[in-house]
This record gives C-alpha cells, structure tokens and sequence, in this order.
C-alpha cells in the first residue's frame, strides 16, 4: 500500500493570515511541518495543497524550495483539493495534515502508516475522543473509499470545509481509532497555530528546544508546556 501526507495550507486565514510562511525561530511554520513528515515519509510522498488563488502562489514557490511537490486546487472544496493532491501522488492513502499542525508526532505517524500495510481499514484517526492535543490530529483515509463519499461531501458547505467530518459523522464498518493511553493529560490541550496567541505560545515552546525540532515529540512537548505552564509564561 502506498502512503503519502497531504498537507492543507492557504494563506487566507483570518485568524492568523499567512500562517504556513510566519517563522518560528527562523523557520517557516511549513518547514517545521515538512521537516517532521520527512522523518518519516520521503519527500516524494508529501505535497502541499493549496488554492489556485494567487494569495497563494507563495506556498506553491516555498512548497518547492522545501523539496515537495505542491498540487493546486479549490479554495472553498477543500476535501476536492485533499482527493485530488493525495491522487497526484498515486496513493492508496492519504494522510491529511493541517497547515498548523507544527508538531506532528514521528511516532504517532509511523504507527499508525503501519495500520495500512495490510488495506484493512478505511480510516485511521487519532482525532476520535481528542485524546492527543490538537494540532497533532493525524487522518488517513483510503483514497477509494473517500472517492466514493465525495459527492456527498462535496454537496455540503460543511463537509467540503472539513474535510473528514462527514466520516466521523457517517462512520463507516472498517475504522481505526489511535487512542493516546500514555499521557491522559494532553488530552484536548491546544497546540495548533490557529490565533496569535497561539504562535506566540509555540515560539516559546520552540525557544525551549535544544536539538533538531523533529527530535521533540508528544512527552517531550507535553514536558516543555507543562514547565511554561507552571511557570505562568504560555
């Protein structure tokens, strides 16, 4: 089976405009994403996909610099654009990461690849129940089966947003759910970069980091915003 991240981005965001080229110590927010994938996938297994809007041409030039491809589509059908970005690569599935998801876990992401070495789900979630933190969702969907759903998707303004939620909300027989059994306490906590106040915190989440960013997972991240916690600076 072959397996392949999808990253969403766009530079539209109202929250947090430009968000994918904001740095964190230097680094784009995107680099920090591609980085951690590349720890685990090849760097041909991973493209960005972003609108046609010429807001966004600047993540379809930085996407290149980086290494990835970049596939172009829908602004507002942003499940078409998964579907389509995921198919540009030929993949059986596709992993769905959010352009603010800055702290992928390597770990979480190899295990749960592994659950598609042998094609018996359609889904595989570690969102289900939030026991992780958000912005470490990690989705992988079989590419047939979510083709077989996006008429439906897509004639929902809802669903074409988010783009997995009509699969949580029509379940089908053959998903797994990755649950985080060893650390209840990230449990919901937020760590996307979806606000202001949300880079900020994570500038000083980064600030904290003493070697390669891609070396920090869930427990050594969870050890750093418990400290900065405790210490009343996020």
């Amino acid at each position: 089976m072959k397996t392949g991240a999808v990253i969403l981005a766009r530079l539209s965001s109202k929250r947090l405009p430009r968000k994918g080229l904001l740095l964190i110590e230097g680094k784009t927010i995107l680099a920090f994403i591609v980085e951690r994938l590349a720890t685990v996938l090849s760097k041909d297994q991973i493209v960005v996909a972003t609108s046609t809007n010429e807001d966004d041409d600047e993540l379809g030039e930085l996407a290149s610099t980086l290494g990835v491809r970049c596939f172009r589509g829908s602004l507002d059908n942003v499940a078409e654009r998964f579907y389509m970005a995921a198919s540009s690569l030929d993949l059986d599935y596709g992993i769905r990461i959010n352009g603010d998801n800055i702290f992928v876990d390597s770990d979480v992401l190899r295990n749960m690849i592994q659950k598609t070495v042998d094609g018996s789900y359609d889904f595989i979630t570690n969102v289900t129940g939030r026991t992780f933190p958000m912005g470490m969702s990690v989705e992988i969907v079989r590419l047939s089966y979510f083709k077989s759903l996006l008429p439906e998707i897509s004639s929902s303004p809802k669903y074409r947003e988010h783009v997995t939620l009509y699969l949580y909300e029509h379940p089908g027989d053959s998903t797994f759910n990755y649950i985080n059994d060893y650390l209840p306490g990230a449990a919901g906590i937020q760590m996307a970069v979806d606000t202001p106040e949300d880079l900020e915190r994570t500038r000083r989440i980064v600030k904290e980091f003493s070697l390669p960013q891609w070396k920090y997972n869930l427990p050594e991240i969870f050890r750093i915003w418990t400290k900065l916690k405790d210490e009343e600076r996020i």
